[in-house]
């Protein structure tokens, strides 16, 4: 079975769950603590022009890593909302990174990014990089990472666009500590999506 129909009846019930009871606890922005944060694992996947873009080159901004597929529900209501983001904050060190899990790679990438005039740089993933991150089962399943290349948030399914404003502010207000520790090579993972989550969201 393609990773595309194993995920398509997730995302739409996400999509669902959250039009139909997304409520304020959802809506909150769960920065966590710096000394909390694990890196982020770094990789390298290429562009619709063949250019390598490697995850630490970004290691001084605040980047919004979108896990998502041109199929996706709730990654169509998202990605307005990256592209406003783009435009708003990219002078303030700040980026998106859009990681396509579409099964044909290019193919509908690159003409549904000319549709909607994406404007952050959009990769194609691999197994390898979903292992790093804990194997991403639900799309679209989003990383916000802090100037330090460590893991602030993560949001698995379709949060609404004041969560993800709020937690982006928040982390552009903090000045990057070019002190801090690296974040983990290529081939370290983290762990879990879901266990990442339950980190983040303490109950």
């Amino acid at each position: 079975m393609s990773y595309r129909n194993v995920l398509a009846c997730l995302g739409l019930a996400g999509l669902l769950i959250c039009v139909d009871g997304c409520g304020s606890r959802m809506d909150e922005a769960h920065v966590r603590a710096d000394k909390d944060r694990k890196g982020a694992p770094d990789f390298t996947l290429k562009d619709a022009s063949g250019a390598a873009v490697k995850l630490s080159d970004y290691r001084g901004k605040v980047v919004v890593l979108n896990f998502w597929a041109t199929w996706c529900g709730p990654c169509k209501v998202e990605i307005p909302w990256f592209i406003d983001f783009e435009k708003q904050y990219k002078d303030r060190d700040f980026a998106v990174l859009g990681v396509s899990m579409d099964d044909d790679g290019w193919k509908s990438v690159k003409p549904y990014v000319a549709d909607k005039k994406i404007n952050y740089r959009v990769v194609i993933g691999s197994d390898e990089v979903t292992t790093l991150y804990g194997g991403v089962d639900s799309l679209p399943t989003t990383f916000i990472i802090d100037r330090s290349g460590k893991v602030a948030s993560v949001h698995i399914g379709l949060v609404s666009k004041t969560t993800y404003q709020d937690e982006i502010t928040k982390l552009l207000e903090t000045p990057y500590d070019h002190a801090k520790p690296e974040s983990p090579k290529t081939g370290a993972s983290i762990p879990t999506a879901r266990g990442l989550l339950a980190l983040l969201h303490p109950r």
